[in-house]
Formats: structure tokens, sequence, C-alpha cells
């Protein structure tokens, strides 16, 4: 017999109980209700599991007090747990169990996707400290006006700050953004222009971000020169030489990380007499969001990197989250429309449509001055790519904007375009 067994078994209770108690003071003290209410969801998973595991170690420790002969038993749990420690040192090795998620080494320029531990546990103690953001998604029709004028100095600016704010109802995400809104304010120069740019990251942030302008021609997109830590500001010039639509991102590594948390936008380099007019335009930027929890699982969702390698989104999102494109996409009949679609990726081409519209004319890959394509039902759109579209609403109704690979839908990746206006017959008829 072992009866300390016995006593051992009540006192691993009172002890996981006890641990329960003190996570919950130290989350309190930490973020307060706000992050009880954040990790809710993960918190009720950890402590059924413990609860779980405790009584199973409960039941074993009270069976080997019953039995005569527990030496083997006690060695055997003895050589698991040894041999189970053993193979995650093995397998996953030291240096990768100390962080978030926890897997093997990768081979790209930079530091793999995953957060060191003492990231992920800085995060939730200043969860509290973050904005929240009541809508992340960047309203499409805040497009700035055409650039009428000869090339000239002008002078941009963006701050980069991270927030929360939710992807789908009852579901949050740490979103890292410029402006605070995703995609980052829509950016537009003229050729020629001589652009004095400044990058700010705001003092709350709890990581360096800078920016690469695909329409800069110098290092890094002028990456090299904006990488700036919390409550920094850093500036740079450069001359737009070509026309066209252009993504922007963060380019701090792990680069596919930032603009997975939402970290892009587009700058449109107008051509030396404009583009044509026409009388709607809207911004659109489909991006991806990797999560830990399942589609639809409630709470915080904190960022999933092994998602990422897999290139398996758990989110596909036009302008930051589900159901962005609803309600405020409105045209009239006769109204020419031009969309400027861009993919901050990380993983996944676009195959962008208009349910029951056909794209007049298309700037393949976003060139101005070159070939432009007519009549096209379909377009693709390449991660870190773009597309201008154009077309006119002959006919009144709701019009719904997809990636055409169709499973992304219902992720989130779609919106609706309302026309009103007189019908005509004899385009259609029902």
């Amino acid at each position: 017999m072992y009866p300390n067994l016995h006593r051992l078994s009540s006192l691993l209770v009172y002890a996981v109980i006890s641990v329960m108690v003190l996570v919950v003071i130290t989350l309190l003290i930490l973020g307060g209700p706000s992050l009880i209410w954040n990790v809710r969801t993960s918190l009720l998973e950890v402590f059924t599991l413990a609860v779980a595991a405790t009584a199973s170690w409960y039941f074993f420790m009270r069976l080997i007090h019953r039995l005569d002969y527990p030496a083997g038993m006690l060695t055997s749990m003895a050589v698991f747990v040894s041999a189970l420690a053993l193979f995650i040192v093995v397998s996953l090795g030291t240096r990768h169990l100390l962080q978030y998620p926890q897997y093997g080494q990768t081979y790209g320029p930079d530091e793999g996707p995953a957060l060191p531990l003492g990231n992920v546990l800085e995060f939730f103690r200043r969860v509290g400290d973050f904005e929240t953001i009541d809508d992340i998604a960047a309203d499409p029709r805040e497009v700035p006006p055409p650039v009428r004028r000869e090339p000239q100095e002008v002078s941009l600016e963006l701050e980069t700050r991270e927030v929360l704010s939710e992807v789908a109802p009852g579901i949050s995400f740490n979103y890292w953004t410029f402006n605070g809104q995703v995609p980052g304010p829509m950016l537009r120069i003229r050729e020629g222009d001589v652009v004095n740019f400044t990058l700010r990251n705001h003092e709350s942030s709890l990581h360096d971000h800078n920016i690469d302008l695909h329409a800069v021609t110098g290092p890094g997109g002028g990456g090299e020169a904006t990488i700036v830590a919390p409550g920094e500001e850093k500036s740079f010039r450069f001359r737009a030489l070509n026309p066209g639509l252009y993504i922007y991102h963060c380019a701090v590594p792990n680069m596919a990380v930032h603009m997975s948390h939402g970290m892009y936008g587009l700058i449109l380099v107008e051509p030396e007499g404009g583009l044509p007019e026409v009388d709607r335009e809207f911004y659109i930027v489909q991006g991806e969001l990797f999560t830990t929890g399942t589609v639809g699982r409630r709470g915080l969702q904190v960022f999933d990197g092994r998602q990422m390698l897999d290139s398996n989104p758990n989110y596909i999102v036009f302008n930051g989250r589900t159901g962005a494109l609803s309600e405020n996409l409105t045209a009239e009949v006769g109204d020419r429309v031009r969309l400027y679609v861009g993919n901050g990726g990380v993983a996944l081409a676009s195959s962008f449509h208009v349910v029951g519209e056909i794209f007049d004319t298309v700037y393949p890959e976003a060139n101005i001055g070159g070939a432009q394509f007519h009549n096209v039902q379909t377009t693709a759109v390449l991660p870190g790519g773009a597309t201008i579209v154009e077309f006119t609403v002959d006919y009144p109704g709701t019009y719904v904007l997809v990636d055409h690979a169709l499973a992304r839908a219902d992720k989130g990746a779609w919106g609706l375009l309302h026309v009103t206006g007189e019908a005509d017959p004899e385009i259609f008829d029902h």
C-alpha cells in the first residue's frame, strides 16, 4: 500500500483549483474584465482540460493506492512522462519550445512567423491598453480625388497602430494597421511627383513597423529608411517614376506576419493627363487572416503561424472584415464605375468577379500605359498586386462582388454593389 498517494491525490485537486483561481486573479490584474472577456473561450477550454486531467490523475493515484504491487505502474508512468518530454525536445528543439506556436525551423530570409513567448505574454499583459476600433474596415468610398495638375513636391504621412477590432460579430483580432484601418488609406499622387513621406509608429505598439511602397524605386521601397520603433517616426523622399496602382505594406521581418495582421493598402500614381473620368470610384483590398480558432469561433482570436505556412487562412475578407462591403457600395443606372482592387495576400491569388456584370475595361495587373483587356468576366489579382476594372451599370439590382474561388465567400470574401434606377426590359426581363 502507498498511503501517501491518498493524501497526494487530494492535494492535487486542491492545487489545481488554486492554480485556476490564481490564473483568473492574474488575468484580472493584467487586463481587467476586458481581458477575461477576450480570452473566455480559451480559458474555458484550458480549465475543462485541467479538470479532466486532474480527475484522471486522481483516479489513477487512488487506484495505485489500493493495489498491493503498484511499482510497475509507477515505473511505466515515469517512463511515459520522460519519453514524452524527450520526444518534444528532440522533435521541436528547446529553442522552439519558447515561442508561439511551437514548431520547427523555417528557411526564409527572416525569422519564422512564430512569436517569442515573451511577446505573447506582453500582449496579454497590455491587452487593456490597445485601442478598440468599432469598425476596422476602410470605407471603399474614401478614394482621393483625381490629380489634375503638373508634377510637384507633396507630403504624405501614415501612422502604424496595433488595435483590437472584430473580424465578425463576437470574433475579435489584434490588427496591425496603417491609420487604424484595413486596408490603410488609399494614397493618390501624380507621375513625376517628389514625395516627402513620413511614417510614425504609435507609442502603444508592441512591434517595430515600416512601409514598403511598390511605387518607390529604391532600397526596400522605402522599407529600409522607415523602420520605426514604438513612439518613433522617420521620413524619406522619392520621385514617382512610373504610373500605376501599387500595393504598399509593412516589410519588417517576418514580413508575412505583419501583412496578415492587416498592414497593406494601395497607392495610385496617375499618369500625365490623368485617368478617364468616371462617375464612381471604389477602393477594395482582399486580405487573409490566420487564427488559432476555427472559422466562427467566438472571442479573441490569436494569430496562427502554422496556418500561414500552410497557406490556409481562416478568414479571407474584403477591407479587413466579413461583411465590410455589404452596404456602402452604391451606384445608379448609367454610372461608369471604376474599382481599384488590391490583394494584400499573403498566400492566395484572387479571381475577382462581379456577379451579373462584365468588365468593359481591365488594366491587367494595374498597369497604366500598357495593354488593356475588354469584355472580361473575371480577372486575376496576385498577392502583393492590384488591378483596375471599369464598367457601366445598365440595370438596377444588387450585384455580388466575389473572389470566384467561391469557397472563399464562406470565409468572408464577398461584397454587394447596390444599383438603383429605371429597369430596361430590353437588357433584362423576368
